[in-house]
């Protein structure tokens, strides 16, 4: 009788919810100069905040940062919950919201952005990164694609040995002039214009010219490509409004070229200012997203979300009202009570 083979192994855990991803151009980024990964990281900080922070740092780029997405993605803690550990990461230098005004094409957009580092930093980083991007690119700067990484060196890779010089018995030759090459010798083929005037007769058979021809027409079309026409449209503006029968195909080509040569377009103008991309940059607050310069939100806080707030067992105090003439009120309610 069969018996049952039983595994030990533990089975296979599910596979993780994919995480989310925020819109092109949004949600987390990770600053530079970061040091590796280690098992202690994030040590100091209380449970929670350990627990998101574990969370974010193996969140790619890209990856969506809003409380609410986090939230959904942490089963142990509501947004408040997240909300407030984003906001101790924040004073503990491992977050900054950047807030980036980008204007193209006369449109202006704001773009926040999440940045991340696992190694805690000061006030004094952030608001130098803000401003130039920790000395490598700026915030408001979409990532540039990095170069392919060149192919590894394998051990099968040997480099083969330079060629050892021939003998001196082998130099005793009389030494021959270098010869010039097949390439040297042929000469340069036929220009853009010349090849325009010789299709002419394939394109428009009223205009076929010879070889002679188009070896005196070659000038005059070279200057219209120096115009900065190509030869497509030479070839249709000669070609356009032909007469039912052409006498001189060459006369006619050459008074063509002379009186419809076209004009000489000024260079383009440099761009203005206003044409130019324009990046304002501000940071946002963790707690409230109130945006300011990096200098008036230290920690990543502004002024209000760094005041703390009453304890809630502190008494508030009670306004004593003024005193009053009781005689006098009770006077006057007497007088509306006896109103019709």
């Amino acid at each position: 009788m069969a018996t049952e083979k039983l595994s030990p192994g533990l089975p296979a855990p599910a596979a993780s919810r994919p995480y989310a991803k925020a819109h092109h151009g949004y949600g987390k980024r990770t600053a530079p100069g970061q040091r590796p990964a280690r098992a202690a990281d994030f040590a100091l900080l209380p449970e929670r905040e350990r627990y998101v922070a574990g969370y974010v740092d193996r969140l790619p780029d890209g990856g969506a940062m809003d409380v609410k997405s986090l939230a959904k993605a942490l089963p142990l803690y509501g947004q408040m919950a997240v909300g407030s550990a984003l906001r101790a990461l924040g004073v503990a230098g491992h977050l900054r919201r950047v807030r980036c005004q980008v204007v193209e094409a006369g449109q202006s957009r704001w773009v926040t952005r999440t940045y991340w580092s696992r190694t805690a930093r000061d006030s004094a980083w952030w608001d130098t990164f803000t401003r130039n991007g920790g000395h490598q690119t700026s915030p408001c700067a979409e990532p540039a694609p990095s170069a392919a990484p060149p192919p590894p060196r394998t051990a099968d890779a040997v480099p083969s040995p330079a060629p050892s010089p021939a003998p001196a018995e082998q130099s005793s030759s009389p030494v021959v002039p270098q010869q010039r090459t097949a390439a040297e010798e042929t000469p340069a083929g036929p220009s853009p214009a010349y090849l325009a005037l010789a299709r002419l007769g394939r394109r428009e058979p009223r205009l076929a010219l010879s070889a002679a021809d188009c070896a005196l027409l070659e000038e005059a079309a070279a200057a219209w490509l120096e115009r900065g026409v190509d030869t497509e449209y030479l070839t249709r503006a000669l070609t356009a409004g032909l007469p039912s029968h052409v006498d001189s195909p060459v006369g006619f080509v050459r008074r063509r070229l002379r009186d419809k040569i076209p004009p000489r377009l000024p260079a383009a103008p440099s761009p203005a200012a206003s044409d130019v991309p324009v990046r304002r940059v501000l940071m946002e607050c963790t707690e409230c997203g109130v945006p300011g310069p990096p200098e008036a939100l230290p920690d990543g806080l502004c002024r209000s979300c760094r005041t703390p707030s009453p304890e809630a067992g502190a008494p508030t105090p009670v306004e004593v009202p003024e005193q009053r003439d009781i005689h006098a009120l009770v006077g006057s309610l007497r007088n509306l009570m006896q109103a019709p």
